[in-house]
Parts: structure tokens; sequence; C-alpha cells
């Protein structure tokens, strides 16, 4: 059990850019049935932080109002119900908010141990990536061995994380990212060919191969009817986020001419249910590769908890490679 009744947190003071994040004092969070609370050691940085940040992205009902949705640390507490963890567990968690924080709730049910031989830092790098890759990529999207997939951002984290997975599980990767640096990124990680879409033209190169079986996309926008040429027949696009925005003009007469399929999620509002049984996929079929050093998280920088300003601005910069962690403890 936490040994103290208030703790260190970076919350939103109001919307807006990085500065509005401010360090404060909050109340421990108590878990409930089903839950458990963990001392976090490091939180994970991602864009839904930014976009709640800026007033986008509201919290579920129920969620912390803290921004935060990965954490690692040791469990110091378990709520009724939770059999599966015990006090002092290495952990690293999906969370539904709160993760800026020094201690955190989240269900039992989304945390997963620590790979062997991975220190709290990566670990803290895994869940929201991991879980959305696993879900959108091979559940949803149905990646197969041999099948032909395009990533965009290859050097972000869902990025470097969907590059790695499906090069493991026996994908032709392709990835598309905005300089010479990243894209030697992404082929270092697996990828047999990463195109600068700032002077390449990703449709001609897809389609030179094949088309693409598989498109991952955060990005939207213009992207959405360039996929779409970019596929193969019978192929699918998983939309993920809509950094450029979420409308664009499609023909459907090719989605129904070539059999194109059109899907997405987000991660954040399903059900704790669809959660724990992502983290269970994750378990039997990522973690022996991560145990075994075929798959890793690719670390950019850390920042202090007291400086996730900083930390913010770098992501939204777009200069990183990989992941941005804060040292929470």
């Amino acid at each position: 059990m936490a040994k103290t009744a208030t703790m260190q947190a970076v919350e939103i003071k109001e919307p807006g850019g990085p500065d509005v994040l401010r360090l404060a004092e909050r109340p421990v969070p108590q878990p409930g049935h089903g839950q458990v609370l963990i001392r976090a050691a490091y939180a994970g940085v991602n864009r839904p932080d930014a976009l709640q940040r800026a007033g986008a992205y509201d919290p579920p009902p129920g969620a912390s109002d803290l921004p935060g949705l990965e954490a690692s640390g040791t469990i110091a507490a378990v709520g009724p119900g939770v059999s599966d963890w015990s006090e002092g567990d290495a952990v690293c968690a999906l969370l539904p908010g709160g993760g800026y924080a020094e201690y955190v709730v989240t269900p039992a049910a989304h945390c997963l141990p620590v790979p062997a031989g991975m220190g709290l830092k990566q670990a803290a790098c895994l869940p929201e990536t991991f879980f959305t890759v696993w879900t959108n990529v091979f559940m949803r999207g149905g990646l197969m061995a041999g099948e032909r997939f395009l990533v965009h951002g290859g050097s972000s984290g869902i990025g470097t994380t969907a590059i790695q997975l499906a090069k493991v599980f026996g994908a032709r990767v392709f990835a598309t990212a905005g300089s010479a640096e990243k894209c030697a990124a992404c082929l270092d990680l697996g990828a047999e060919r990463a195109i600068n879409y700032r002077d390449e033209d990703f449709v001609a190169e897809l389609r030179a191969e094949g088309g693409a079986n598989l498109i991952l996309d955060m990005v939207g926008g213009p992207y959405i009817p360039r996929n779409l040429k970019a596929l193969a027949d019978d192929g699918r696009l998983v939309q993920i986020a809509f950094l450029s925005g979420p409308k664009a003009e499609v023909n459907f007469a090719q989605v129904m001419v070539r059999r194109l399929t059109i899907t997405g999620s987000t991660l954040r509002p399903q059900s704790d249910l669809a959660k724990a049984r992502i983290a269970e996929g994750l378990r039997e079929h990522v973690w022996p590769h991560l145990e075994s050093g075929r798959v890793a998280p690719v670390m950019d920088s850390e920042f202090p908890l007291d400086q996730a300003a900083a930390a913010h601005a770098r992501m939204e910069s777009s200069a990183h490679i990989g992941k941005i962690v804060l040292k929470v403890g």
C-alpha cells in the first residue's frame, strides 16, 4: 500500500500548448474491485496525451483527468478480487489515464509482466504502442506471413513497433518517414524499403511491388485516397489516427471493384474486457519475442516528471525516433 496519502502528478491546468502542464499534489488513488495500484517508475508519452492536453480528447467516464496512458513500476496494492498480482510485482500497464503521477490505478487484467531481462524504463514504452499495433495490425488487420505491409510514420513509437512485429511474424515491411535519418532507422528495424515521403511517392513504390496487402495509417486526410490506390486487390486499410484530418473524398467504386476493406479503431474507449483480451494475446504471442530480444522498444529520450512540457514539445516537434518517457519514481 502507498505509504503516503498524497503524490506528485502532472495536471492539465487548462487546454493549450505544452506549457499548460503543471506539477501538482494529488491524493493517491485507491484500487477498486479488480484493480491494482502501481507505484510508477516511468510513464510513456504518447500523441493522445497531447490531444487531451489541447482539449481535443476527453478522458472516458470514470477515468483520471491526469494525462498518461501507460506506465511501468511495481504493484503497491491490490483491490478486491485480484489474484494474478501481488504487492511488489514488476509490471507495465495500459492505463485509462493518470500515468503522469507517482501512483496510478488500472484494471489488473491490463497489466503485463516486465519482460525478462528488460528494465522498467524500456517496459514503460510497451503498453500503448504494443496494444495498438497488436489489435490493429494482427487482430483487426489480419496480417499474415508473406504479405506486403506498409506503415506510415515508421519512426514513431507506433511505427517502430509495427515494423518489428510485422517482420518477426514474417511479413514484407515497407515504411514511410520524413528524413534520411528516420528512413535509416526503419531499415535497421527490419523494413525492406523506407520511403521518404518528402521526395518519393509511396503509392508508386507500393504499386511497383504489387500493392500493399495491409496499410496502417495515422495520417489520414489526403493520405486516405492515396492509401486506397496503394493497396493491392483485396487489401485492407486500418486507420488509427488523423494527424492530417479525418475527412477525405473517396471513390467507393474502387473499393467495390477491388474488394478493399477500410477499418480502424481507437484503443482508449474500448471496454475493459476488450483490452484484457488484447493483453492476453500480447502475453502469448509477443512477450516471448521481447524476452528473446528479437523485438525491443526504440527509445528516443527521457525527461523528469516536472519537465513533462518539454517532453510534449519534443513529441510535437516530430524530431523524435521511437518513444519518449517521463521518469516518475
